[in-house]
């Protein structure tokens, strides 16, 4: 099996590595901290915004994974240098470059979201990530380097830190019996992303050629709302089903001044104000990468909960 080179030991970088080694690959993963290698991971310590260590890092690859999370209200900053960095690297390398993108793109949805929908972002942060993917599918149609992006919905999953997940973070209070405090209309419905998927979406992108000039939507179970998401949880946990109450925007808005990371929650409302739900059927039906059944992954979740 090839090299296979991921950008960020986040998460997602490490949810795509674990994947890549499970089906047999050279993985290598490069951050700016580094980290100890194993006999299945080598860790080097390399600058994502940096095209000339990153094209050196990833020499012979056969295929290089964007898995980079700059800070949330810095992404219209750090975003554009990491992204022609990496766009470079791959030309340089000759790998196929893949991305880990969102949902921020397409804007306030007007139904299930496809990998077809429209780009139509009217905030930066999804603007940003429009442009992103502007850029890399041109460099593809010119020739220059192979592309394909994932786009996921919010993470859940049992190596998820509450600071990057909408539901795991409230899932102390809901095992303690507390009322939670959400983002938005707790009763609209929602897809979630289970981490393990997207990392096994990302692999197949990087390894299948079918995949490359295009983007993907992670294949998701059927919506949830926050409400039932919870309940699950609670369910799970043995605990009562949970009261969840919905965080006042104004309040929210008015923290914003102080919190950047609550200012760009804001920006996004039409998020969690609305249905927004995704439909990956098309990944799986091509790709073969479907989601894990609902209630294996709030068991496998629940159950990883540090006590």
């Amino acid at each position: 099996m090839g090299l296979h080179v991921v950008v960020g030991k986040g998460p997602v970088g490490s949810a795509v590595a674990e994947e890549l080694v499970r089906t047999g690959h050279r993985v290598r993963v490069l951050s700016r901290s580094g980290g100890t290698s194993s006999a299945d991971v080598e860790h080097r310590a390399v600058d994502a915004a940096d095209p000339q260590a990153l094209a050196a890092a990833s020499a012979g690859a056969d295929a290089l994974y964007n898995a980079v999370n700059p800070p949330y209200h810095r992404w219209a900053t750090d975003w554009p240098p990491i992204a022609t960095a990496l766009l470079t690297a791959a030309e340089r390398s000759g790998a196929v470059l893949v991305a880990m993108g969102n949902l921020y793109g397409y804007g306030r949805p007007t139904g299930p979201m496809t990998a077809d929908s429209p780009l139509a972002a009217t905030d930066v942060k999804g603007r940003v990530r429009a442009a992103m993917w502007a850029q890399m599918l041109a460099a593809h149609e010119a020739g220059r380097v192979r592309v394909a992006e994932a786009r996921a919905s919010d993470f859940v999953g049992p190596d998820i830190p509450a600071g990057q997940s909408y539901l795991v973070r409230n899932l102390p209070g809901v095992r303690a019996g507390k009322r939670v405090w959400v983002i938005g209309d707790p009763d609209v419905q929602h897809s979630w992303a289970y981490l393990p998927d997207v990392g096994a979406t990302l692999a197949a992108l990087g390894t299948d050629e079918r995949a490359w000039g295009k983007a993907w939507v992670v294949p998701s179970t059927p919506s949830r709302s926050q409400r039932q998401a919870l309940g699950d949880f609670a369910a799970a946990f043995g605990a009562p089903a949970p009261k969840v109450s919905q965080t006042p925007w104004p309040l929210l808005t008015a923290l914003g001044a102080v919190v950047p990371f609550l200012r760009e929650v804001v920006a996004i409302r039409h998020q969690w104000d609305a249905d927004f739900v995704v439909d990956g059927t098309a990944t799986t039906a091509v790709l073969g990468t479907g989601p894990t059944p609902w209630a294996d992954v709030v068991a496998r979740t629940a159950g990883a909960l540090p006590v």
